[in-house]
C-alpha cells in the first residue's frame, strides 16, 4: 500500500516518535522511509542598516554557521537511520536548508510520497486545541497529495 514514507524530523524527541511509527507502517508494507530534516534558512541580512563590508562579514558567518548545522544534524540524523538499518527497513537521509513546509511539499511532489508520518505540537489548551495546527503542520495538511499521519505527542 506504502512505498515510500516521508518523515519530516526536527531532531527531537517527538520526531523519533513520529518515526517510530513510520517504522512500524515501513514493516507491515515493505516500504521505505525518507528522513527529511531541513535547517530553516537565515533571514536576509538588513544591509541598509550596514556598511556593505559588514553585512559580507555576516553573511560569511551564517554560511559557516549553516554549513556546520548541516554537518551536525547530518551526524544525528545518521543515528536515526541506523534505527531504520536495525529493524530492516530500507532509509534515505536529506539534511537540507530552506522553509521546512515548502522543502516538504516539493519531495512529496518529486519523490512519488505515499505517506507523511510527522510529529505535531499542540500549542492551545481546551476547545482552541482542536482547531489549531502548527504552521508547518497545516500547510503539509492543507496542500499536500498523500496522506498525512500526524503524531501528536502530548496525547499518548
Amino acid at each position: 500500500m506504502y512505498n515510500t514514507i516521508l518523515v519530516p524530523h526536527a531532531g527531537t524527541p517527538a520526531g523519533d516518535l513520529a518515526l517510530d511509527h513510520a517504522i512500524h507502517i515501513a514493516r507491515l508494507s515493505s516500504s521505505e522511509i525518507i528522513l527529511l530534516h531541513v535547517i530553516e534558512d537565515f533571514p536576509h541580512v538588513p544591509a541598509f542598516t550596514l556598511h556593505a563590508s559588514q553585512v559580507s562579514k555576516i553573511k560569511k558567518e551564517i554560511a559557516n554557521v549553516t554549513k556546520e548545522m548541516l554537518t551536525v544534524m547530518e551526524k544525528e540524523m545518521a543515528k536515526r537511520t541506523e534505527t531504520c538499518k536495525k529493524n530492516k527497513i530500507d532509509s534515505h537521509l536529506k539534511v537540507i536548508t530552506g522553509l521546512p513546509a515548502e522543502e516538504i511539499l516539493k519531495i512529496v511532489k518529486n519523490q512519488k510520497i505515499d505517506l507523511i508520518v510527522m510529529a505535531k505540537r499542540r500549542k492551545l489548551k481546551g476547545i482552541k486545541s482542536l482547531l489549531t495546527l502548527g504552521s508547518v503542520s497545516r500547510k503539509i495538511v492543507e496542500n499536500t497529495s498523500c496522506p498525512v499521519l500526524m503524531i501528536d505527542i502530548e496525547r499518548k
